[in-house]
């Protein structure tokens, strides 16, 4: 009922492990396919290892979650020691890569394919880190950083994550498509800020922090259906998906996968087998056999 396919990717159910949330370790990864996932996207690496942003990083309350840690990692090196492959996993793994340069996204991506991960996603997004230059922004630089990747990936299937921060996000979608982009993740979270008013400061040390949660998902869905109307690649819908609800609606709207990250703060770490259930509760009270059947649906 759920089974879904991406990029030729067989996933057992449309839920993906965002990045940035767990995915360090091989363990990691196997608890996260435990709990439910379809798929598991490493955390985001790049060149070098990173310690990220002073204290506070992070900051949840209702509705909205905001971080700001920074992307701390333990660079593309030390994660090739420590998996060796990810081929060899019981779920599909998404490794997700950036650089500061555009030839370094290229560097990252090549020593990512040789652990053989299902797919490569490229993070051009992150609204608290500086690149030197706003990728996720300009279609032409987009465009530059999907190629270098892809020309560094063999076969892997990539997918380019956007950021909701721009003026029109399908204009983006299409500049990674033409450069040879697979897929598309959508979205990233909004940059934001929250300040204390009794100490009369932004809470985040780096002041701004991208948000996500459930405040998120109206943007995403928002984005993914945009986005579904401009590329012919498949979406994995990403931003605020906390029930089953959700995720159909994004599926709806136009997304194939649908990434989930914030919603472990809310609802645990089985929140994956707890969608899917609920997405299945209500397949079968509608009459749906399979996700096809509501794709996009929304735009009829």
């Amino acid at each position: 009922m759920l089974r879904t396919n991406i990029c030729g990717v067989e996933l057992r159910n449309p839920t993906v492990l965002a990045s940035g949330i767990l995915g360090v370790t091989k363990d990691c990864v196997e608890r996260v396919g435990r709990a439910g996932a379809g798929a598991a996207t490493l955390k985001s690496l790049c060149h070098e290892e990173r310690i990220g942003n002073k204290n506070p990083t992070m900051f949840g309350q209702d509705d909205v979650f905001l971080n700001a840690v920074g992307l701390p990692g333990q660079g593309i090196d030390n994660a090739v020691k420590e998996f060796k492959r990810l081929d060899d996993l019981k779920i599909p793994v998404i490794g997700s890569i950036y650089g500061y340069k555009i030839e370094q996204f290229g560097q990252v991506a090549k020593k990512m394919a040789r652990l053989k991960p299902a797919m490569i996603e490229i993070d051009i997004s992150c609204p608290h880190m500086e690149y030197g230059k706003p990728y996720h922004a300009d279609p032409e630089l987009t465009a530059k950083v999907t190629k270098e990747v892809k020309k560094n990936t063999g076969k892997i299937p990539v997918t380019a994550k956007l950021s909701p921060n721009v003026h029109d996000i399908k204009e983006i979608a299409h500049a990674a498509e033409r450069a040879g982009a697979d897929a598309i993740t959508a979205i990233n979270t909004v940059t934001a800020m929250v300040i204390d008013i009794d100490a009369r400061k932004p809470i985040l040390a780096n002041k701004i922090g991208g948000m996500s949660g459930p405040a998120l998902k109206p943007i995403a869905v928002r984005c993914v259906y945009d986005i579904y109307e401009t590329v012919k690649i498949p979406i994995i819908g990403t931003g605020g998906v906390t029930y089953g609800k959700d995720a159909i609606e994004m599926i709806m709207a136009g997304a194939t996968g649908i990434g989930i990250g914030s919603g472990i703060y809310y609802r645990g770490m089985d929140i994956f087998k707890k969608v899917c259930k609920e997405m299945e509760s209500w397949m079968r009270k509608n009459k749906i056999k399979n996700l096809d059947e509501i794709r996009g649906c929304a735009h009829k």
